[in-house]
């Protein structure tokens, strides 16, 4: 396990805009119908992240914590409400637009890796750099750069299906934060790996967050990573209740 001193705090979301606001999500509802029933993922939640703020969202399958991941990630659309992300609601950008801001502003580390298994970790890791538009010597440089750091300098011209799975989430990580985004959104980022693995995940997470200065919000069953960050909740009825450790741990 690796440990943080804990600061979670328990006030209610803000709702309005901060010059220290990264992102805010207000009165997000979000359904899924069905041919004789519709059921309520989120009903009016919101939420208010900070700059460089750590967030674990925990519970149960089926609440909702990885529908509320991608709706942050503007993977998928609210039925209605607002994603203010410094200051404008990115649910009004245009598709190209939305695409360019998840390039810049967004980075992604899910469960499986979703590496392209016959390019090599460095390939892998300067794509979103190539996508944005960079000269190949920098988006190398980049890739690069971020690989040394998550402990893959030696491994950079391996294919992704030849690493290990540990690798291959570090390589993950690496692609997610190339481009130094403000936020990195995880939906359980070790949940495949095991603890020695684990624990490195969790290690650099926190590591990169610190040196990075990113935000991140973090889906998980994992408790150990859990309580790492700063802030704990999970999805009651549609919205977010906010855990003390000790409840968590409980619940773990």
């Amino acid at each position: 396990m690796v440990d943080r001193p804990h600061t979670a705090t328990t006030s209610p979301e803000t709702t309005h805009h901060a010059p220290d606001v990264l992102l805010q999500a207000r009165n997000l509802h979000k359904r899924f119908r069905s041919s004789d029933a519709a059921i309520v993922v989120l009903d009016g939640l919101d939420l208010t992240l900070r700059p460089g703020e750590t967030l674990a969202v925990v519970g149960a399958s089926g609440i909702g914590k990885s529908t509320l991941l991608h709706i942050l990630g503007t993977l998928d659309q609210p039925d209605s409400g607002e994603l203010m992300f410094q200051g404008e609601d990115v649910l009004q950008f245009g598709e190209q637009r939305l695409a360019r801001f998840r390039n810049r502003s967004l980075g992604f580390v899910f469960q499986f890796h979703h590496l392209l298994p016959e390019f090599s970790a460095l390939e892998n890791t300067f794509m979103p750099a190539l996508i944005q538009g960079l000269e190949k010597g920098k988006a190398v440089a980049l890739a690069i750069a971020i690989l040394d750091r998550v402990g893959l300098s030696a491994r950079i011209h391996h294919k992704a299906a030849d690493l290990s799975g540990g690798e291959q989430q570090r390589v993950a990580l690496a692609r997610a934060l190339v481009l130094k985004p403000p936020l990195l959104l995880a939906d359980e980022p070790t949940g495949n790996l095991d603890q020695h693995n684990s624990d490195q995940v969790h290690r650099l997470l926190l590591e990169l967050n610190q040196e990075l200065g990113m935000a991140l919000v973090v889906v998980t069953h994992n408790t150990a990573l859990a309580a790492c960050m700063e802030r704990q909740a999970t999805i009651v009825d549609g919205r977010l209740e906010y855990l003390p450790l000790d409840r968590l741990k409980r619940n773990g």
